[in-house]
């Protein structure tokens, strides 16, 4: 049974985590933070979190600003809030040293984690996050796309079908793209709309999307692991190159996935990552 943990963040954040530790596995002691990316929600890793849970202590945080965790209209939405709630996370449930699995901006999150506090972290794995600048123009086109959304949605069908075929950003029917915003939406008396803010969500990738991330990246220490779908936001090539960057980096790569891809193929993203999660979790 999937337990909810409230963890108190930085400035007095309240979050909320979903410990889905099994009895079979250790309660306490060091285990797995999952943390997911900008929108998402602790209930996008569950596919991986009952991999883990039989053998791992195992959670996933739900982030300020998202899932059922605090969002506070005045922020702060910054980098530096993001990694003290991580560390609250960590600290406060007792995981370290911890292994980190993050995707997108909880990836980033991850490794300016890891780079800040070494002693709190085991291993990492870096899913589909670029290191590289992004830009303004990056910024200008989300702000765009929020604008586009038709909400509120007339029900989860409406959700699902949009997010999965009518996007625009959708260059062919992505079902699994369309259940992952199902997944963060709420009904509301006059339809269906975000759990979060899509202002703060903005607010949020403001913080990292004009700035490379190639310095505290280099700084990590532990062994790291860089997985990318082939069809993701991350190339070749900067996957490549943030390997080369990593003390102790490793790279997978899995084939017909997208951005999402430990949701989206959820089997073939375990059996990337499952071998290098074993080493590190029982060396």
């Amino acid at each position: 049974m999937v337990r909810r943990l409230d963890v108190t963040g930085a400035d007095g954040v309240r979050l909320a985590a979903w410990d889905f530790t099994e009895r079979t596995a250790s309660q306490t002691g060091p285990g797995v933070l999952l943390l997911h990316g900008l929108m998402g929600r602790a209930s996008h890793w569950e596919p991986a979190a009952r991999r883990l849970a039989p053998r791992h202590r195992t959670v996933a945080l739900d982030q300020r600003g998202h899932g059922h965790s605090e969002k506070p209209t005045t922020g702060p939405f910054t980098r530096e809030a993001y990694v003290a709630d991580a560390i609250a996370a960590v600290e406060g449930l007792g995981l370290g040293p911890v292994t980190l699995v993050g995707h997108s901006m909880g990836a980033l999150t991850a490794w300016q984690l890891a780079a800040e506090r070494p002693d709190l972290v085991r291993a990492l794995v870096i899913c589909d996050m670029r290191a590289s600048a992004l830009g303004a123009a990056s910024q200008r086109e989300w702000q765009d796309w929020f604008r586009r959304w038709p909400v509120p949605f007339p029900s989860l069908d409406a959700v699902r079908q949009w997010f999965g075929e009518d996007d625009p950003w959708v260059e062919r029917p992505r079902p699994a793209r369309g259940a992952f915003f199902a997944e963060v939406m709420a009904e509301q008396p006059d339809g269906w709309r975000p759990v979060f803010d899509p202002a703060q969500m903005l607010t949020s990738r403001e913080t990292w999307v004009h700035d490379a991330h190639w310095d505290s990246l280099a700084q990590v220490r532990c062994p790291t692991l860089v997985v990318r779908g082939l069809d993701g936001e991350l190339g070749r090539a900067e996957a490549q190159e943030m390997v080369r960057v990593l003390p102790h980096g490793a790279y997978a790569e899995i084939p017909d996935a997208g951005h999402l891809l430990h949701y989206e193929h959820a089997d073939a993203w375990w059996e990337a990552v499952s071998p290098f999660l074993n080493g590190v979790l029982t060396s």
